[in-house]
């Protein structure tokens, strides 16, 4: 999972979120909401594909129809991100490559913090950009806890550095084990803005960890 192509770095990022909250004197783990199938891709389309269909009139968010086209934003660092749906508001700090390859992770201390990947596309510009978050800590829920409960045509709002903000609409929710990250679909150029939200998931084994990851794939629907 850790070669290069040109313009992409595939991310390490399985097993990398370490924090785990445990109950009953520390005995047995709390489990994190999981996405159900129908929030994944259909079969056929992917990320870079065309944007899925709209959902129903009354479960669709306020916001611009998610099916429009929405111009690339020039490159500039986000510092805040939010979930409105799942009430995530995130400030947002820089990670990079760890010298084995993998990716930093935000300080598990800082519950309300995800990071940015620094070296791939920022939000909002064309390509792929990776936000990262804990789902929990020694203490309890972090960030990205009920990322497994994010919808297709929920929103994600990202404030940049530059003062705009990018919009996005959430193509699909998945989860993998750690043996099958599908690195090259989860870290792959796109044609278009798209982001992806990565934190842990798929089940829990005291041994080990978490025993995969939870991925939330959105595009660029609006800016302002």
């Amino acid at each position: 999972m850790n070669a290069q192509v040109k313009g992409q770095v595939w991310l390490l990022v399985v097993a990398v979120f370490a924090g785990v909250w445990l109950i009953r004197n520390g005995s047995e783990p709390v489990t994190p909401p999981a996405p159900p199938p129908s929030e994944a891709f259909a079969a056929g389309p992917g990320p870079g594909s065309s944007p899925p269909p709209p959902p129903h009139q009354s479960q669709r968010p306020p916001g611009p129809d998610p099916t429009t086209p929405t111009a690339p934003l020039p490159p500039s660092a986000p510092v805040r991100l939010r979930i409105p749906a799942l009430r995530v508001d995130t400030p947002l700090t820089d990670l990079a490559l760890t010298p084995d390859g993998s990716l930093e992770v935000p300080p598990a201390d800082h519950a309300n913090l995800a990071g940015w990947y620094r070296d791939g596309p920022s939000p909002g510009a064309q390509g792929t950009a990776i936000v990262a978050g804990h789902v929990d800590n020694a203490r309890g829920p972090a960030v990205f806890y009920a990322l497994g409960s994010l919808r297709k045509g929920h929103r994600i709002e990202v404030t940049r550095r530059d003062g705009r903000t990018a919009e996005f609409t959430v193509d699909a929710v998945e989860v993998y084990r750690n043996e099958d990250f599908p690195d090259r679909k989860v870290y792959g150029a796109a044609d278009r803005p798209e982001l992806r939200l990565i934190t842990c998931g798929g089940g829990f084994s005291k041994r080990t960890g978490y025993q995969g990851n939870v991925v939330a794939y959105a595009h660029l629907t609006n800016t302002h």
